[in-house]
């Protein structure tokens, strides 16, 4: 560690590369209700955040674990799908509790181009609620799955042993990958009944 009167040791939580406090000054400054996306190895999640001197105040939240419990999900937690499905039930909550318009939080996170968090966003998005980030471009067939589809039709021609061993999780929750697209709007279309409850 650097030594000498004019070093200044980092915020504990900045060290640790969990909170960027210009940033998170600036949203504070702004008082904008927040949209905050996350993201790990095995999952997405997002919520609506207000700030309060006090800590923040999350309004409503969801995690894509609950697009399995809630609504019968049988794909990935982390794919594009997942990804699109639980932005569109965060912004039918956000909707539900009288929310019109956020500002996008995504951390420390460097967005890439056709990721997973733009894939939140555009579902955050077309459930309705205003945020001011231009125009998402995503590829909707992706967002469906038809890639993961097309994927499983030519491993299957190829050699079917390898359809079973690279799909393992996805025929263990009965799902055949290349029913992916059609399952997707079966679970959109249950959670645009539930109206995101």
């Amino acid at each position: 560690m650097a030594k000498g009167p004019n070093y200044k040791v980092k915020y504990r939580r900045r060290r640790e590369g969990k909170t960027n406090y210009y940033k998170r000054y600036r949203y504070v400054l702004s008082g904008a209700t927040r949209l905050v996306i996350r993201r790990t190895n095995k999952y997405i999640f997002g919520q609506v955040v207000n700030f309060d001197p006090k800590g923040d105040k999350v309004r409503v939240s969801a995690h894509s674990i609950e697009l399995m419990k809630k609504y019968g999900w049988k794909g990935g937690t982390k794919n594009l799908s997942a990804s699109y499905l639980t932005g569109f039930l965060l912004g039918l909550r956000a909707k539900g509790v009288g929310v019109e318009k956020v500002t996008v939080d995504l951390g420390l996170f460097k967005p890439q181009k056709g990721g997973r968090v733009f894939a939140f966003l555009k579902g955050f998005m077309d459930a309705g609620v205003d945020v001011p980030a231009g125009e998402i471009e995503m590829n909707e067939n992706r967002i469906k799955g038809l890639h993961i589809s097309k994927y499983a039709e030519q491993l299957e021609q190829d050699s079917p042993e390898s359809v079973q061993r690279r799909f393992k999780v996805y025929f263990e929750r009965g799902l055949n990958p290349k029913d992916l697209p059609k399952h997707f709007e079966e679970i959109l279309n249950r959670i645009k009944e539930g109206g995101g409850k």
